[in-house]
């Protein structure tokens, strides 16, 4: 629970705190932020007493121990972080986990090649920078949200409590969890005007005093506006939870995923633009454009309480991941033709990983402590291989790559994939270990300092060329944060942090003789910013920021391979405002406002260049108001700049605004129903690339029905 001081009336101070939030924010670096140029004025009212209308609890969300792996006040911990809880992720009907961050400030979508998650944080991309309940979930798939209570995006360098990677930030689904008190029954099933279609279950029930089961299920189809696409997904996702005895409690979760849909690449560019008139073109091969994935995720987590001031936890997870996907994409264009080519690949990955915590909170003197312990030790390994694509020639001849007219059903020769051309195997061991503490100096001042130490080996092999090698590195992660709290609702902060990645990709497919040689990516992470809880149950949070790569890695603009390119310097501003401002209205909004430069020459990235798919201006907002106890409605905006696909800044992806809506109805009290409308002006834009000529195109006006009924 949030602590509740006397609060003076909301509408009488709200804008006028927000607007100074704001700019004591932008005061400690306004090098990353623009000057406020207009001055918002607010008279003042009393707030009237009115009931909450709906089965709405709000969108803020005031603590979580992701961040510090104990149970923290948010406004406690020195990190922007942003939350997208249950409760908007219902409003906004989204399922899947790309859905989810679209409405979150300085998170940009990648295109993830058509078969994975991937975005941007900070202006560092990633594929691998996924958690689930706090440990890795690293493999290349699309993430469902059918069993998610909330996801928590965690910005700037996380490696003190994330281990490798996270340099830009972390994203961390967290799941629903047993209820020991009452059964519920759920069943969700929505349609929208493309024809996809989902329908999923949520059902709790006590197994008497001690003892607990929830089970999540959920089958999506696809559908959308591109020509040749579909798919499915089917998750389950059984928890049991135990009571053994007073002080120890036993959780034990499963999911398994299967997804399979058409790999889409989107389209190519010309003239350093996305091709438009062709949304709906599919650039490739139905037959060959096809991911499958299997994925199974079994965790155990035991909690014991020694004392009331001495907790433990230890978790053991393992996981397999079973990944194909084949593609045809476009490699370049013009006017009047399109040049494609293609490959399939597979993966098969195993891993461990066990975790365990000790907390303790105490006191030496007049200084209070929430001292942390923890190690983690991992084991992952992986087997992948490819096959180029063949196109069907003269005779019976085949090529590699095939030049065909551009028209807007495209005619391509008979697809085929050749030989084997790469076979890898590859481990990486990872052992680590770290003391964080948490330091009150009073009821004003508040320090948090952590060291990780992560000892982390990878070893591979070539299977065509039988190319053997392996690199091991010892690396400190530190963490120092400083929190001043002029009072309990509010908080300033500043904090350094640093994290690193092996070099070899962040999914480690295979060392070669160069990478074998060269030392760990590095990120650094200087934050300062502000928190204020304006109520119980509206927050505002500003932060400006300077993030320092150094030997970065960045996807080629044109085989879409990981390249090296020196050194980077991203420096912004984010700000959201989350909750309820009026009992009946609530909110979640955001603004990001950066700036990234390539800082070293290399070959693929000269000096000055700006770094990919880094919007220099993000705006985001979604408001629901109820009008009454049964209706209600939603509005949402996003909004994001021009930016460029790839580190070549030779195609701009061109800015856009998308317009949403929603409609609320209760018809009772177990069962609703409401209609989500997205992009409603009809707006034609790119939001997401990979390379410089697989672009993807954003969807058309579109409605979304959903139905939820309770028993």
């Amino acid at each position: 629970m949030r602590l509740s001081p006397t609060y003076t009336p909301l509408a009488s101070v709200l804008l006028r705190a927000s607007l100074s939030a704001l700019a004591v924010a932008a005061a400690m670096g306004t090098a990353q932020a623009e000057a406020i140029d207009e001055e918002i004025e607010a008279e003042a009212s009393d707030a009237p007493e009115i009931t909450v209308y709906g089965r709405h609890q709000g969108y803020d969300t005031d603590s979580a121990s992701s961040p510090t792996k104990t149970e923290t006040l948010l406004i406690n911990v020195p990190q922007s972080i942003a939350i997208v809880n249950r409760e908007q992720l219902d409003d906004q009907a989204v399922e899947s986990l790309g859905e989810a961050l679209r409405y979150v400030p300085g998170v940009v979508l990648g295109q993830g090649e058509g078969h994975r998650d991937q975005v941007t944080l900070r202006g560092q991309n990633s594929t691998a920078d996924f958690y689930l309940d706090g440990l890795r979930d690293d493999a290349q798939y699309y993430r469902s949200l059918y069993n998610a209570e909330r996801v928590e995006v965690l910005k700037g360098a996380n490696a003190m409590i994330f281990g490798r990677g996270g340099g830009g930030g972390v994203i961390n689904r967290v799941s629903k969890a047993p209820d020991y008190g009452d059964a519920s029954r759920s069943v969700v099933g929505g349609i929208n005007s493309f024809g996809g279609w989902s329908l999923a279950g949520d059902f709790a029930q006590p197994l008497g005093e001690a003892a607990a089961l929830r089970l999540n299920g959920t089958y999506e189809d696809f559908a959308n506006h591109r020509d040749s696409y579909a798919g499915h997904f089917i998750g389950i996702a059984p928890t049991l939870g135990v009571k053994l005895g007073e002080a120890t409690r036993l959780v034990l979760n499963y999911e398994y995923a299967e997804d399979t849909r058409t790999t889409d690449r989107g389209v190519p560019s010309v003239n350093g633009a996305p091709l438009t008139g062709y949304d709906k073109t599919f650039f490739g091969d139905p037959s060959a454009n096809i991911s499958r994935v299997k994925a199974h995720i079994a965790r155990a987590r035991v909690d014991h309480e020694f004392s009331g001031s001495l907790t433990a936890n230890f978790t053991a997870q393992y996981s397999a991941y079973d990944k194909y996907y084949g593609n045809v994409q476009p490699r370049a264009a013009t006017a009047t033709t399109v040049t494609l080519e293609g490959y399939n690949s597979g993966t098969t990955r195993g891993n461990w990983i066990a975790q365990g915590n000790l907390v303790w909170s105490g006191e030496t003197g007049s200084i209070a402590h929430t001292l942390l312990f923890g190690f983690e030790a991992a084991d992952q390994q992986s087997d992948a291989n490819r096959h180029e694509a063949l196109f069907a020639a003269s005779g019976n001849t085949t090529v590699a790559r095939v030049t065909v007219p551009l028209f807007r059903v495209l005619t391509l020769p008979t697809v085929s994939f050749g030989p084997i051309t790469r076979s890898t195997q590859s481990k990486v061991r990872a052992l680590s270990a770290y003391v964080q503490d948490q330091i009150e100096l009073g009821d004003h001042v508040q320090i948090i300092a952590g060291l990780r130490h992560d000892n982390f080996r990878i070893e591979s092999l070539n299977v065509i060329n039988g190319y053997a090698a392996q690199r091991s590195d010892s690396k400190w992660s530190p963490r120092l944060g400083l929190i001043i709290k002029p009072a309990e609702h509010i908080s300033f902060y500043t904090s350094y942090a640093k994290s690193f990645l092996p070099q070899s990709g962040d999914q480690f497919a295979v060392l070669d003789a160069v990478t074998a040689t060269l030392a760990p990516e590095s990120f650094r992470n200087l934050e300062a910013g502000i928190k204020w809880d304006f109520t119980p149950e509206l927050g505002l949070t500003a932060a400006i920021y300077q993030l320092d790569r150094a030997n970065s890695r960045s996807t080629d603009p044109i085989s879409g391979n990981p390249v090296l390119t020196g050194a980077s310097r991203v420096k912004g501003f984010e700000a959201a405002l989350a909750g309820r401002i009026t009992p009946q209205w609530q909110a979640s909004i955001g603004y990001a406002l950066q700036s990234g430069k390539v800082r070293s020459a290399t070959t693929a990235a000269p000096a000055g260049r700006h770094t990919a798919q880094l919007p220099r201006h993000q705006f985001t907002a979604w408001s629901r108001y109820d009008f009454t106890k049964k209706l209600g409605a939603g509005l949402g905006l996003v909004h994001q700049s021009a930016s460029f696909a790839t580190i070549s800044n030779a195609v701009r992806l061109p800015a856009y605004t998308r317009l949403d809506a929603a409609l609320y109805f209760d018809v009772s009290d177990s069962f609703s129903l409401q209609l989500n409308a997205e992009n409603i002006t009809g707006e034609g834009y790119f939001p997401s690339a990979h390379t410089d000529f697989n672009i993807s195109t954003g969807e058309p006006f579109n409605v979304k029905v959903t139905a939820r009924m309770k028993f």
